[in-house]
């Protein structure tokens, strides 16, 4: 039997950055397709069925049979993220298998670990491509168009990989699941709050991505006087401000966390500034208003700055409510609080296909998406202890 502290330990140096600590496991990247081979090894290492469909979507399955319980997380990551988000559910998925193997345990039905392909969306902007696209909530032709910040699209990438970018799209293995649960590391500190090692999803915030050009007039930084500049950066650093601000004052959640800068010239004021703005709020509503006033607050910066702006949606997820029958089976069984996140997961987007659950392993830094994202490893097998037992209840 493995435990999953073991298991991370086994992907400790795939995609780390020695400088930083943080790891950079990009979609169909080279860490990627090595964690995918770590994936396969994993498998054939306790005769688990290997597949992967036409998404990337890679499954081990137990048993089989229809009706399967689907278990686990994704192994991508955010360029410098931390060693948890994804990979805490993969491992904690093969260990608890490997603890109720060595129990003596046999489901009644199949129990299948899946790595999703590209849940961060780092790479190519849309969050959650493996599921969106088995699930139907992106076309193949939308997806595969997607281009990262090199110009490679997802169907050049799939390829250089050895895939067939043609045999994305709806996937078969939806109709042979019944349930999916997925441990993942909280992103927050509220089960420290709780003092309690692990939570169960209420919901999901709605969430969204947009891109943000702001364009105005390149010129000399040195020859032009203050008064007569065009400069969109102005207006990027006034709508930054703007949209904490009405963040903060609704409750809700406003991030710029990337920037491209045109021509990209020290000495040059810019001629284009394209930004994108991460908004989540508690509601479809919410988060409506929250954009419409980053939007409005760019535009009142525009018009002072003679520049002009547009705000395009990327990808926009509606708030998921998890089922609220397996929801209250978990928490009641397994003792643990109920929680709602502002995270996206795969776990969403298939609520919208099948009962969903989440189940959630304490953080002591609250940190995600950094190198400091941790927990303890007690609280890590408490995680997998969890997950075992819903196993038992639900196969």
């Amino acid at each position: 039997m493995t435990s999953a502290n073991t298991l991370l330990a086994e992907l400790e140096l795939i995609g780390r950055d020695p400088s930083t600590g943080g790891y950079h496991r990009p979609a169909w990247g080279a860490a990627t397709l090595e964690l995918r081979e770590w994936f396969a090894g994993a498998a054939a290492a306790r005769g688990l069925e290997l597949s992967e469909d036409g998404n990337g979507n890679q499954f081990a399955r137990w048993g089989s049979g229809p009706g399967a319980l689907l278990i686990g997380s994704h192994l991508d990551s955010v360029p410098d993220g931390g060693p948890l988000d994804g990979p805490l559910g993969v491992t904690s998925a093969f260990a608890a298998l490997d603890s109720l193997r060595a129990d003596g345990f046999v489901p009644a039905r199949p129990v299948v670990v899946a790595n999703f392909s590209d849940e961060e969306g780092a790479r190519f902007g849309v969050a959650c491509l493996g599921s969106r696209l088995a699930t139907g909530a992106i076309t193949p032709a939308s997806a595969l168009a997607l281009r990262d910040d090199t110009g490679t699209t997802l169907a050049e990438a799939m390829t250089q990989a050895g895939r067939d970018p043609r045999a994305a799209g709806p996937a078969a293995w939806l109709a042979e699941v019944s349930e999916f649960v997925e441990l993942h590391v909280e992103q927050g500190r509220s089960l420290i709050h709780q003092d309690a090692a692990v939570g169960v999803a209420s919901a999901i915030w709605p969430h969204g991505r947009w891109r943000l050009e702001v364009c105005g007039q390149g010129n000399h930084a040195g020859a032009t006087l203050m008064a007569d500049r065009h400069d969109p950066m102005l207006t990027y650093a006034a709508t930054v401000l703007a949209a904490r601000r009405v963040a903060i004052e609704s409750g809700q959640r406003a991030t710029f966390g990337k920037l491209a800068v045109h021509p990209g010239s020290t000495n040059s004021i810019p001629s284009r500034v394209d930004a994108w703005l991460d908004a989540r709020a508690e509601s479809e509503a919410e988060l409506e208003r929250l954009v419409a006033a980053i939007l409005n607050q760019a535009r009142r910066a525009a018009d002072l700055d003679g520049t002009t702006v547009s705000l395009q949606p990327e990808s926009i997820t509606a708030g998921v409510t998890f089922d609220p029958g397996l929801r209250h089976r978990l928490a009641t069984r397994l003792g643990a609080p109920l929680l709602p996140t502002g995270a996206g997961h795969d776990a969403g987007i298939l609520s919208a296909r099948m009962p969903t659950a989440m189940l959630f392993v304490r953080n002591p830094t609250g940190v995600s998406h950094a190198p400091s994202e941790s927990a303890e490893p007690d609280d890590i097998d408490a995680g997998v202890a969890a997950l075992a037992l819903a196993i038992r209840e639900l196969a």
